[in-house]
């Protein structure tokens, strides 16, 4: 055999080894892509994604997308080959597969977080879309969960509302651990409650809770094992009365990175304007109660998703300007977004064909 042939046949065998070996190779990686794009002004699984009731809504034309970023499960493994594949290619990210699925964590529990963390982002988005709004929303102080086999399981529970501690007043979550640190670890803490019951039925009936909804539950403290502080297992919340119904309906969607654009949705079913003039707007980002918008991961899919879908304007948190800039897609114009005012400013400009006034990320 010549030794040429003898060259190539032998290189080839040796691709042909690294290819196979690549394809059974599991890496610890984990890999991001452009996922959904759901319109909030519109229909999902043939269910309107919000939904008003006791309050008159407003036709609203255009879109208001939130986006999101498909991921590998956690039990996936990656093998090497598709690692670098996903490394060459501009609209996906090979991630350690720790950043995604904490080695602590169960994917069961990752999946809980994500779940819960979408919830609150629904109530952050309808308290800010609300007050946005000028409507006045009451927030209260509840029991946002309890720790598994603490002190106050099955004395207190998720949603009941504090009232005080020791009897006195509390007005922020902060001033719940401030009354239970004033003990000793062993001794007793008296908690002025509303039971979750009884707060979903006042809120139901549209009365205000009174004195007579109220229990007197007694939890003995516990040295924490960090700092020796007493604690009760329980970690404080702020739970909100609406005065209607607003209903966020979107499954399979996990994260708090669609706030922005369901409270958005929101304002703009409320408002008599049409806020987008028809025009296809996508946007990510956390909310809090008071309309700071919050930064976000996989930007960059996001950003890909939306073009893909026809969008031409991206709301950006400000702090995931810099990331989004970098690979723009074609087309689409980066807003740059720190608050819901700032949101609802650049829709009006966007209907009223403003937008040299736009603030953008970067020279988009």
């Amino acid at each position: 055999m010549p030794r040429r042939t003898a060259t190539m046949l032998a290189s080839t065998l040796i691709l042909i080894a690294l290819l196979c070996a690549g394809m059974l190779i599991n890496v610890p990686y984990a890999e991001m892509s452009p996922g959904p794009t759901v319109n909030t002004l519109g229909e999902h699984d043939g269910e309107p994604v919000l939904n008003i009731k006791d309050r008159k809504t407003y036709e609203a034309s255009g879109h208001l997308n939130m986006t999101t970023v498909r991921v590998t499960g956690a039990d996936y493994r990656m093998t090497l080959v598709e690692a670098v594949a996903g490394w060459l290619q501009h609209d996906s990210a090979v991630v350690p597969h720790s950043t995604l699925y904490p080695e602590d964590k169960s994917a069961k529990e990752v999946d809980e977080e994500n779940a819960e963390e979408f919830s609150a982002s629904q109530e952050s988005a309808k308290v800010s879309a609300l007050r946005e709004l000028g409507i006045s929303v009451p927030s209260r102080i509840i029991v946002g969960s309890v720790v598994k086999g603490g002190p106050s399981q099955g004395k207190l529970h998720a949603g009941d509302v504090i009232r005080a501690v020791d009897g006195k007043a509390v007005k922020e979550p902060k001033d719940v651990a401030v009354q239970v640190t004033k003990h000793k670890p062993g001794q007793q803490v008296r908690f002025t409650v509303i039971p979750v019951a009884k707060a979903d039925a006042a809120e139901k009936a549209r009365r205000k809770p009174s004195a007579r909804d109220e229990k007197q539950i007694t939890v003995r403290t516990k040295k924490a094992g960090d700092d020796g502080r007493a604690i009760v297992g329980i970690q404080p919340g702020t739970g909100h009365t609406f005065p209607f119904d607003i209903d966020i309906k979107l499954a399979d969607v996990g994260g708090p990175s669609a706030g922005l654009m369901f409270a958005l949705g929101i304002v703009d079913k409320l408002t008599p304007e049409d806020l987008t003039g028809g025009s296809f707007v996508a946007g990510t980002g956390t909310i809090d109660d008071k309309g700071k918008v919050g930064a976000i991961g996989g930007i960059e899919m996001k950003t890909v998703a939306a073009r893909a879908k026809g969008a031409t304007y991206f709301l950006t948190p400000a702090d995931n300007c810099a990331a989004a800039a970098k690979d723009r897609p074609a087309g689409l114009t980066l807003v740059k977004t720190r608050t819901m005012d700032d949101a609802t400013d650049a829709l009006r400009k966007i209907r009223d064909d403003d937008t040299a006034a736009l603030p953008r990320c970067g020279a988009s």
